[in-house]
């Protein structure tokens, strides 16, 4: 089964009901029987950007520790095609995590994406296929 990736804006409005989103990113949550696929980096931003919210940081982790999101990323065996991502993006505000999220669309065959980033249609992985994001945007 191919799994879907998942980035930090999501998790956020997942957790935060105060979020516009949150009730979109539900719906499409719910709908989904695959994989969740992450990486730290995105772990680190959803934690950084709720640190405000007690217990939702938790949450994140214990989503984690369950396997409800699962981490098949290691920098330290892909720090090389990382780097040449963001310089591939150096003109584009693409960020590490954004970067590890390509990274993870290559190794794992899938373009499918759980995003609130607009970035994610510009972004290409396997150098010319679009991401196919699962959260309309605006």
């Amino acid at each position: 089964m191919r799994p879907t990736l998942l980035d930090t804006g999501v998790i956020v409005a997942l957790l935060d009901r105060s979020e516009m989103r949150h009730s979109r990113c539900v719906k499409v949550i719910k709908g989904l029987e695959r994989p969740l696929v992450t990486c730290e980096a995105v772990i680190a931003e959803s934690c950084y950007l709720l640190r405000g919210m007690p217990g939702a940081a938790e949450a994140v982790l214990e989503n984690v520790e369950r396997g409800v999101l699962q981490i098949p990323f290691q920098l330290s065996r892909s720090a090389a095609p990382v780097r040449a991502i963001l310089g591939k993006y150096r003109d584009r505000p693409a960020d590490f995590a954004d970067a590890c999220l390509i990274y993870l669309a290559d190794e794992l065959n899938t373009g499918d994406i759980l995003t609130l980033d607009p970035d994610f249609e510009f972004f290409r992985w396997r150098r010319n296929r679009p991401f196919h994001l699962l959260v309309p945007l605006d």
